[in-house]
């Protein structure tokens, strides 16, 4: 049984005798330090002019509302906000309404979790403690993360400085202090704080965090992007020496590889290579007509090892993410583009499978190598393409016979496998933006699927396979990449949709890879081709990272981790370390502290993926306002892509670029949303707009900033569904006894209800406004 603290005598205490109790306790209201001391009746009033005393000394400061603390000291445990990030990207906390002496405080790494890093203005609740040379602050909760942040535009009047967001969903407008406001100028992009206080009429008052860039700055697209999601940016000083003390790979621990002649083949603008391929003919009697193929992968964890700063800050960032203009990769570039990069004709370390197939793709056997390999060519996917269709050059013509046909040749074979299984087959239409060595967009075009990449593709495919089915074999953990069957109601959902194409679907059929491969197949050269696509593209999950197998619905395979990509991608990194551990090829394998934090991985990793996918689609929609902003007041083809009750979706066919056609622009009725057709109907009239219909649309808006668009329906509408209920003439009408408009023109159209201004366009942003 432990004793109580000894209670010192009551009364009051003195100044030093009060200072030395602050300084154990952290912090103190007055009710605590009077409980303390025993203190009673005027006690009380002689503690409060003491402290008054203190206060003016400058001995003393305030911590929250009613605490106190001893000068420059901190609480063991506070609420803080990230308030600076310096050169080497470290970030700072302050306690929360605390007086001027509160010192900052380094936010120091959380090393036992997998969560996200801070970003500027996040509030935490934190850990204090004193170190060698100043405070530090260790998380311990993410409390209101970015919900008083406002990244904007700076716009100045006469009258006064605001910050205008440029999130499309956000209507903080903030009104910046005259202070701050004078080395601020117009255009200016900004990440600022929103002040507390009473906002009940007028703007919000806001303090600027952070000056990020130029509005005009051909790169903003991709900065409002990264701070707009706290993408993590840069490297500590302390990663970027660890990245550089490397030592070139040596054959100790390794096969030697460098006779197999691999070779990369990646796009043209590539600068880290993480795979190589290589096939050949098995010479084995028992496999007449098989092939081996061979996939090296940078051996990423012979430089970034658990727990290392390195490790810690993969951990954090997660995965690379790329933009039109920058990446921001997850190792320093000394890594990603030096030494984990397979360049031809260098010494690489790398972890390698060697695959068996026998002549209808059937995987045979695998085996794992820790290995030395070197490169012996470099191509392009449009080079080895053009190479395959007769058209060499100087690299690929001396390697056709060796190396290019016998990958073909090997890859069609594989093929065989990989149709058997009927993976889901769904069309994907990617966009490219091609930008100038100035920055500028020079062109949006869609990108080029050809047969190399489907032949690495496939490759990589099966490698991860290999690594998955090589870990529970061996009963090691591992992060498998997990990709879940369409649920019931999104089945249900389809079948609805279906039916109103008078496209049968059971709704108690279950929804299986080779059901919908049917379905698209069937539909591949009619009309309703692309709308099958996509609805049959949104019925199924997103595909996630967990230590929990369910398979891969998409790719219809039992077991699939990812193993091919640890320069990009921190879940391949722990995959490669499993197997490192399970193969016994090395000391430098997952460790017990990994794999009692998996399942923390995982999770992380997939947060980390969500987060890159959504700054990457968000600077690419900022991109491509950009790009229309000169073509206000143009016509465009494009399909209706999305149904909602508020508008239309409208994908252009020019440049794939998504808008919306406000659906208080679409006539002088009334439009309701009917979810199971996915479609708008006039409530007078029934007649319709349905998604996947081919439109023509007029640009009215396109505002960079925000990467929104505004379209205006220059279509008719579909005639009434014959199947469907009688129209209710003068149900709700707005434009009087006429027929529906046909939404020609937009002064026809009606003004928004309540007062409220159209969709898609921010109040006084000055660039892209409707002209």
């Amino acid at each position: 049984m432990t004793k109580s603290p000894k209670r010192p005598p009551a009364g009051l205490p003195d100044k030093d005798t009060l200072l030395a109790f602050l300084r154990d306790a952290g912090s103190a209201e007055k009710t605590d330090i009077a409980r303390h001391f025993g203190l009673k009746g005027g006690d009380h009033r002689a503690l409060r002019e003491m402290i008054r005393e203190l206060e003016t000394e400058g001995k003393l400061g305030k911590r929250g509302r009613k605490g106190f603390s001893e000068a420059g000291a901190l609480p063991p445990v506070g609420v803080a906000d990230v308030i600076e990030r310096d050169a080497d990207g470290e970030m700072y906390v302050r306690l929360v309404d605390a007086s001027a002496d509160a010192p900052r405080a380094l936010l120091m790494p959380d090393r036992k979790t997998a969560a996200p890093a801070p970003g500027m203005g996040d509030r935490l609740l934190v850990k204090f403690e004193r170190g060698e040379n100043d405070w530090e602050a260790r998380l311990i909760k993410r409390l209101d993360a970015s919900t008083n942040r406002v990244l904007g535009v700076i716009r100045k009047s006469s009258r006064e400085t605001r910050v205008e967001p440029v999130d499309r969903r956000s209507k903080d407008v903030l009104v910046v202090p005259k202070v701050q406001a004078e080395d601020l100028r117009d255009g200016d992009l900004v990440l600022a704080a929103i002040e507390k206080g009473d906002h009940r009429y007028g703007p919000k008052r806001g303090k600027i965090l952070e000056t990020i860039g130029r509005e005009d700055d051909p790169r903003a697209a991709s900065l409002l992007a990264i701070h707009a999601h706290g993408v993590p940016t840069g490297f500590s000083e302390t990663v970027e020496r660890e990245a550089e003390d490397q030592a070139l790979p040596t054959l100790k621990g390794r096969e030697d590889l460098r006779e197999v002649p691999f070779i990369t083949i990646d796009p043209a603008d590539a600068r880290d290579h993480d795979d190589a391929v290589y096939a050949q003919r098995d010479d084995d009697p028992k496999n007449e007509g098989g092939w081996i193929v061979w996939v090296a992968i940078a051996d990423v964890a012979a430089y970034v090892r658990p727990g290392a700063a390195l490790d810690r800050e993969a951990r954090a960032k997660g995965n690379s993410t790329y933009f039109p203009d920058r990446v921001e990769p997850m190792l320093p570039e000394v890594l990603s583009n030096g030494l984990c990069s397979l360049k031809a004709g260098e010494n690489r370390a790398c972890l390698a499978v060697r695959m068996v197939f026998d002549k209808d793709g059937r995987k045979t056997g695998h085996r794992f190598v820790r290995g030395l390999m070197r490169s012996h060519a470099k191509l392009s996917y449009e080079q080895a393409q053009e190479a395959i269709d007769g058209e060499t050059d100087d690299v690929t013509g001396p390697i056709m016979e060796a190396i290019l046909y016998p990958l073909w040749n090997a890859y069609h074979a594989m093929l065989k496998g990989r149709e058997r299984r009927s993976p889901l087959g769904i069309n994907s239409a990617e966009r490219r933006i091609r930008m100038t060595p100035e920055g500028d967009i020079a062109s949006i075009e869609p990108r080029v699927s050809l047969e190399a990449h489907r032949l690495i593709e496939e490759m990589m495919i099966q490698a991860n396979v290999c690594a998955a089915e090589t870990l529970e074999q061996k009963h090691t953990p591992l992060i498998y990449r997990v990709h879940e069957a369409p649920s019931q109601e999104k089945i249900f959902n389809l079948a609805d949709f279906l039916s109103t194409l008078g496209l049968p679907w059971n709704k108690g059929e279950p929804g299986t890879t080779k059901r919908f491969n049917k379905l698209l197949d069937q539909m591949r050269d009619s009309p309703h081709a692309e709308v099958v696509n996509e609805v049959v593209l949104r019925t199924q999950m997103q595909a996630i990272y967990s230590t929990e197998n369910v398979g891969h619905f998409g790719l219809h395979l039992d077991r699939y981790a990812h193993f091919t990509s640890p320069i990009r991608r921190y879940s391949d990194l722990i995959v490669h370390r499993g197997l490192i551990r399970a193969l016994k090829l090395g000391s430098d394998g997952l460790t017990d502290r990994e794999v009692a934090e998996m399942a923390a991985i995982a999770e992380q990793v997939t947060m980390t993926e969500r987060r890159s996918m959504a700054a990457e689609r968000d600077a690419m929609d900022r991109y491509i306002a950009a790009f229309l902003e000169d073509r206000v007041g143009a016509t465009f083809g494009g399909r209706i892509t999305g149904v909602t009750r508020f508008g239309l979706f409208i994908r252009l066919d020019e440049t794939g670029a998504d808008g919306l056609v406000p659906v208080s622009s679409l006539g002088s009725e009334y439009f309701t949303h009917d979810d199971r057709a996915h479609a708008l109907v006039g409530e007078r009239s029934g007649q319709r707009f349905t998604l996947g219909r081919r439109v023509e649309v007029k640009l009215v808006e396109a505002t960079p900033v925000t990467g929104g668009l505004l379209f205006e329906m220059l279509s008719d509408p579909e005639p009434r569904d014959p199947n469907a209920p009688a129209p209710r003439y003068g149900v709700r009408g707005r434009g009087g006894d006429g027929p529906p408009s046909r939404g020609k023109g937009r002064p026809g159209g009606p003004k928004p209800r309540n007062g409220s201004k159209p969709a898609g366009g921010l109040k006084g942003v000055r660039k892209g406004k409707r002209r």
